[in-house]
């Protein structure tokens, strides 16, 4: 008896180990046959209703019926690798929808415009003269620090300064000979020291003279490097070499050389930053005046997006300030992909409200990056910019936070009427899944959580408009082409 029971109780064991295992194995294995499965249910349940499997049904009305449109043709789609291709179906845009805190947001039509300040400077001539080289075009871009133009200088007061000076330098070396020589009489008595004592004084005075010379020269536009120039050759500076200088850039100890050539240890990294010419005012051979503009130069490395808002959403623009809340910005342009720029900050409103339009501006900051270099002739190069000034955009401003939601991208969401579906992707097939949307920008789509997707289902994030119209051809129905597509 005790073999028999242990035989028993082995034997019902194996039963259950085996039971165990089988439902293990169906479990891993689901995604293949629970797919054909669940279609051949369907379609056995079709035909008992007396309606073809792969046609809409013939009754009209919409009694009894919820948004899985199980009763409107196939709901499972089989596409090959190469259709996933076309479609960009790879592993990146076939992931669950993402769960995370949803920003709604307010859409503001935005124009690109300039720093004002920053983004286009002047280049202007500190003192009159004539243009006898023009190095750069217009369009180029150049380094800060390039040579742009040289200089003859021609100003009559300019000139008389530095004569001025070196007149005092000559007479100031005149009398340093004779304070040299009187010193040595004065020591074996042969003159007063009252003698000496006036010649000391005399060159005291013409240091004064040569201080004050040198701020006039100064005053013209010249360093304290070329003033030293001046002074150690003995020469007069004749010509000038105007430079492209950044507009962020200034030595509050010299006011005046916004357009003059900086000293070998003020140079600027020409990495850092590209100034393109914009305007070149001037030609080879020009007489130009004191102060008068040579070219404009424009720093497109950062920009500014200029939005109007009206005035009722002015509250909620200033919480999203206060919050810190970043912004979207979506470029339209014909031809091309929609272009989104996230992460944006907003700088600062405007102080007035528009009389007549009710608007207030308001800027956010757009950091730009170079796309294209084209070599030029001259050894500069031609550069093409991401964003330029007065294109259009939309803004995304956020204004309301939703915490815990299911967060697609637009493009995983078809419209089909009232209805909205995405596509549940398994094992080469798509499933369409009728879901509520509760909200959807031009960026993402929120989608409600009331268990149409199980956690983990791997769903189409882009082309659920063409999966959309794949569903209505294998179903035999007419294709609108402007189905799930919003203009």
């Amino acid at each position: 008896m005790t073999t028999r029971s242990a035989l028993s109780r082995l034997f019902r064991w194996g039963r259950w180990i085996l039971s165990l295992a089988l439902l293990a194995g169906l479990a891993v294995t689901h995604t293949r046959w629970l797919p054909p499965l669940e279609q051949s249910v369907r379609r056995i349940i079709q035909s008992a209703r007396g309606t073809p499997p792969t046609a809409p049904s013939a009754a009209g009305s919409h009694e009894d019926h919820d948004h899985d449109h199980g009763d409107k043709g196939a709901e499972i789609l089989e596409l090959s690798a190469r259709a996933r291709g076309n479609l960009g179906l790879n592993s990146e845009f076939l992931q669950p929808p993402a769960r995370e805190t949803y920003r709604r947001s307010v859409t503001i039509p935005g124009l690109v415009v300039d720093r004002p300040g920053r983004t286009r400077v002047e280049v202007s001539t500190p003192m009159a003269g004539v243009i006898t080289h023009v190095h750069a075009v217009r369009g180029e871009s150049v380094p800060p620090g390039a040579d742009l133009f040289h200089l003859r200088i021609t100003a009559e007061e300019f000139v008389d300064s530095q004569t001025d000076l070196l007149k005092t330098l000559g007479a100031l070396d005149v009398e340093e000979r004779e304070i040299t020589r009187l010193s040595q009489l004065s020591e074996t008595g042969a003159i007063s020291q009252r003698t000496l004592l006036e010649r000391q004084y005399e060159r005291d005075k013409l240091q004064a003279i040569l201080s004050a010379q040198r701020e006039a020269l100064r005053l013209h536009g010249l360093s304290d490097e070329q003033v030293e120039a001046v002074v150690r050759d003995r020469r007069p500076l004749s010509e000038l070499v105007i430079v492209a200088v950044s507009p962020d850039e200034h030595d509050p100890d010299e006011p005046h050389l916004e357009s003059i050539r900086p000293a070998a240890h003020e140079e600027l990294d020409p990495s850092d930053q590209r100034l393109v010419l914009q305007d070149v005012r001037i030609r080879k051979g020009q007489t130009v005046a004191a102060g008068q503009t040579l070219a404009v130069l424009a720093d497109y490395s950062e920009l500014y997006i200029e939005g109007q808002a009206f005035e009722h959403d002015i509250p909620a623009l200033l919480g999203t300030l206060e919050r810190g809340w970043p912004i979207t910005a979506a470029w339209s342009r014909p031809g091309q992909p929609a272009v989104v720029v996230g992460g944006l900050e907003l700088a600062y409103f405007g102080s007035e409200i528009d009389v007549d339009s009710r608007t207030m501006p308001f800027y956010v900051r757009l950091p730009n990056r170079i796309v294209r270099r084209t070599p030029s002739p001259n050894g500069f190069e031609y550069l093409d910019w991401a964003y330029r000034p007065g294109e259009r955009l939309q803004l995304q401003v956020p204004v309301e936070e939703w915490p815990d939601q299911l967060v697609v991208p637009v493009q995983a969401v078809a419209r089909d009427g009232a209805d909205a579906w995405v596509f549940r992707y398994r094992q080469r097939t798509f499933e369409r899944v009728g879901v509520r949307l509760l909200h959807r920008d031009q960026v993402s789509a929120v989608i409600a959580d009331d268990g149409a997707l199980r956690p983990n289902d791997r769903i189409a994030l882009k082309s659920a408009h063409q999966l959309l119209m794949a569903f209505k051809n294998q179903s035999g129905g007419g294709i609108d082409p402007h189905a799930g597509h919003q203009h």
